[in-house]
């Protein structure tokens, strides 16, 4: 069975390989092709998500300003909240929804959600008063749509055996970061159509550096929906990489074993969610204050500080991902 894969398939995407000779009696081919590809398009769900949160970052505040004068930093504080409020009463629902449901539904709804966030952000300068709620709202339906991480890492992490978790885990944090290195960047690219733009009168659509990159984000949202109705299927292994039912399995077959769950270590998850909360709020605060912060400090315009502050954010997304391959490396190393 081995010999039938090529090179490409016995090392998924960024290095998972199947390992001992074992693991050719668990799986077959078919089924191994199908759960990486799935596996994969999630690895691109994963990284939209993260381009879709950071690609308006630093335009935040001066497309807030130019929207609305009336709103302070104290009301972009409220705009950038929003979004993980959003997430946090999101995240658990869709994940619950995910554990009765095939993934699909959850995850088409949640992107759908992030469309329709994304297409309202870009039509803020129409409402002739009350901009500055609307934009609240905007981001508070991305934060919903966000909700679908905590589906894809549980897929993720019920889709593959122990030796491949770690790796694939990590691939999915790379996803996340490379998400946040090119947001800001496709934002610094956008810089040079203005703040003024062109307009499309027909819709009323302004194309300027502010709606351009939620425009961008709300096409490959959709792009990522096709691929999941095409693509996705459900998949779950045990630690050693043999099929097991679930209650969402479509497919399920007879002859897959039903692996009884151990118990949960309560203390590492607690330990887990609680540094995975400070470091999202350092990044929350570092991403509110930032732009307004060298404008004031710097006398930056405002597109200077989207197309500076877009460069920063990129070099530290460059630093977390060199960080995530040094972690992918070292767990194969002590793995072993």
């Amino acid at each position: 069975m081995a010999g039938l894969r090529n090179e490409s398939e016995q090392e998924p995407l960024l290095g998972d390989t199947p390992g001992s000779r074992e693991w050719d009696i668990l799986e077959t081919e078919e089924h191994y092709k199908s759960r990486w590809r799935s596996i994969r398009i999630l690895y691109l769900t994963m990284f939209l998500s993260s381009v879709g949160f950071s690609v308006v970052m630093m335009s935040i505040w001066p497309y807030l300003q130019k929207i609305d004068p009336t709103a302070d930093t104290s009301f972009l504080g409220w705009v950038i909240a929003s979004y993980s409020l959003g997430q946090m009463v999101a995240s658990p629902i869709f994940g619950l929804w995910s554990n009765y449901r095939p993934r699909k539904e959850p995850l088409i709804v949640s992107i759908l959600i992030s469309v329709a966030a994304n297409c309202l952000y870009a039509y803020l300068h129409i409402p002739a008063s009350h901009n500055k709620y609307y934009m609240l709202v905007a981001r508070g339906l991305l934060g919903i749509g966000a909700g679908n991480v905590a589906v894809v890492r549980s897929y993720t992490a019920g889709a593959t055996s122990l030796q491949e978790r770690t790796s694939s885990m990590a691939n999915i944090s790379m996803c996340q970061a490379l998400g946040f290195i090119l947001g800001p960047v496709f934002q610094t690219c956008f810089t040079f159509l203005g703040e003024k733009g062109v307009t499309w009168d027909v819709i009323k659509l302004q194309i300027n550096m502010y709606t351009t990159p939620v425009l961008l984000s709300a096409f490959l949202g959709i792009l990522n929906i096709i691929l999941i109705l095409a693509i996705l299927r459900e998949h779950r292994v045990d630690d050693s990489g043999r099929q097991c039912k679930s209650i969402n399995f479509e497919e399920a077959s007879t002859d897959e074993a039903q692996v009884p769950q151990g118990n949960i270590d309560q203390v590492a998850v607690v330990a887990i969610n609680v540094l995975f909360f400070v470091t999202l709020f350092i990044f929350a605060l570092f991403e509110t204050i930032i732009t307004p912060l060298t404008m004031d400090m710097y006398a930056w315009t405002q597109e200077q500080a989207v197309l500076y502050n877009g460069i920063i954010l990129a070099a530290l997304g460059v630093e977390a991902v060199v960080i995530f391959l040094g972690v992918k490396l070292l767990s194969k190393k002590f793995a072993q």
